[in-house]
């Protein structure tokens, strides 16, 4: 079983006094303002809110695709200050290289990252585990046209883990799917963070999703100029099942919280 989070005391992750302002043509676009957030290792944080309200520019951020206009962020005390094996990326789009194998994309990640230190044996003996871990070895030697868009996801995710990184980070990794598919992807991806006890930063428009995944749930303010409006710490129990979750009142409690936030407070605040 997963220990609480609120046992961890190392931060990881540290966002401080972040904003993000972009140069548009109709002038400065404030998208962030004042972003104050840690994530401790071994927690899963979900980012949550309307459209338009910056959470995949805070994901960027912390990815170091982009860099803040202003305030900095730390992962494992150092700046970012751009990209990095030790923050791996999950995006909607699986971004698998089609002239690839399953197996040749997660060697791709591996290569990069163990290529210099390791023998190819013990490269090999990653794909292959980072393949098993989502039930991917049966078409280790496919190319992506020839298997399902929830396969190609677990590939990506197989990839993001193969390469050891210190924090997980996935943009919506499920929402192109359809909900069978993607209520299978979400409990396989449940299974793999209770091995592995990764840290995860995830964006997702999914109520659902955020109080079934997460430690504690972000949720954006409406934008221009969004913030952090409310934190919800998800107190269930590890490791969470679905079906049993479904008659629990605290996960309705959870997700009356989210909902309360989204569609009542942020809309009366539009108003």
């Amino acid at each position: 079983m997963k220990p609480s989070t609120q046992t961890h005391a190392k931060a990881l992750v540290k966002v401080e006094n972040v904003g993000q302002t972009f140069n548009t043509k109709q002038g400065k676009f404030v998208a962030l303002q004042n972003i104050n957030l840690s994530v401790s290792e071994g927690e899963v944080v979900t980012l949550i809110g309307h459209s338009g309200c910056g959470k995949s520019t805070l994901l960027n951020l912390i990815a170091g695709l982009t860099l803040p206009s202003s305030g900095v962020l730390l992962c494992n005390e150092r700046e970012i200050s751009g990209p990095s094996p030790e923050r791996a990326v999950v995006f909607q789009n699986h971004s698998l290289l089609p002239w690839l194998t399953c197996a040749g994309n997660v060697m791709l990640a591996v290569e990069r990252v163990f290529g210099r230190k390791e023998r190819v044996s013990r490269l090999n003996a990653r794909v292959v585990a980072a393949l098993e871990m989502v039930h991917m070895e049966h078409a280790m030697d496919k190319y992506p046209h020839e298997i399902s868009g929830g396969m190609k996801q677990r590939v990506g995710i197989a990839r993001a883990f193969a390469m050891e990184p210190k924090i997980l980070l996935m943009d919506e990794p499920f929402g192109a799917l359809d909900a069978l598919t993607r209520a299978s992807l979400q409990d396989e991806l449940n299974g793999v963070l209770a091995k592995t006890g990764a840290t995860v930063v995830m964006v997702t428009h999914d109520v659902d999703e955020a109080v079934l995944l997460s430690d504690r749930i972000v949720m954006m303010s409406n934008g221009p100029a969004a913030t952090i409006g409310e934190i919800l710490t998800i107190d269930l129990p590890r490791p969470r099942d679905r079906l049993a979750l479904s008659t629990d009142p605290a996960y309705s409690g959870h997700r009356a919280a989210v909902m309360d936030f989204l569609y009542r407070k942020q809309v009366r605040k539009a108003a």
